[in-house]
């Protein structure tokens, strides 16, 4: 058995994610795009589009090629490593518990952002018919897992290529996302959804830590 068979096998819930996320996107990019993201993307509960399977369907749909890859590659390289120690079923738990978390955070923001809009009804027809999707929910969990469980471990940036530690890389990427809230930054990121998917990641880990003494989830 090769090196890539063996990982493949001691990581099958990130090996049929990474799957199941790519076929999702070919799937959107030969059929009809925007009837497949009516059906599965997120929108705010006040919309004739939501579905109540939304909040879980809406992290396997990616905008575009560089959406997919990136929360891909994010999944494959922090996600194979979490499954080996957490266990395949511990893991998949934690992949949609943030992801599904992320997407309430995010229907409790449109909520509020509904009720602002409430008095421009061209803006906020457009509001309810924009969707939410993509995976980065659930992979802003997964780097708040890795920083905890390895805080001294060393990751290497893409933009720049330098070195730094799990524990700061993942402080420095949730202080980003608070500061482009703060600043209300337009640029069609669900920023709300990724602090969401770290601080549902964050209370799962805590009461697993809680009901399970014997097992260390923290270095």
């Amino acid at each position: 058995m090769t090196t890539y068979q063996n990982s493949m096998w001691r990581t099958p819930a990130v090996t049929n994610l990474l799957i199941a996320n790519i076929v999702a996107y070919l799937a959107t990019q030969l059929l009809n795009t925007a009837q497949i993201y009516g059906l599965f993307a997120l929108f705010p509960a006040e919309s004739y589009f939501f579905n109540w399977w939304q909040p879980l369907t809406y992290m396997f749909l990616h905008g575009g090629f560089s959406h997919l890859f990136f929360n891909m590659f994010a999944l494959w390289m922090f996600g194979k490593e979490l499954e080996m120690e957490l266990g395949t079923k511990r893991f998949l738990i934690y992949y949609f518990v943030c992801g599904v978390g992320a997407a309430l955070v995010q229907l409790g923001i449109a909520q509020i952002d509904i009720m602002h809009l409430a008095d421009t009804p061209v803006l906020l027809w457009d509001y309810l018919r924009t969707p939410t999707l993509g995976a980065s929910g659930a992979v802003f969990g997964l780097l708040l897992a890795f920083g905890m469980l390895h805080p001294n471990a060393t990751i290497m940036l893409l933009i720049p290529p330098i070195p730094i530690k799990a524990k700061w890389f993942v402080v420095l990427y949730g202080l980003l996302e608070l500061l482009l809230i703060i600043l209300q930054a337009q640029d069609g990121v669900a920023h709300f959804a990724h602090l969401g998917g770290m601080f549902f990641g964050w209370l799962l880990l805590v009461l697993w830590n809680r009901r399970d003494r014997n097992r260390i989830y923290y270095n």
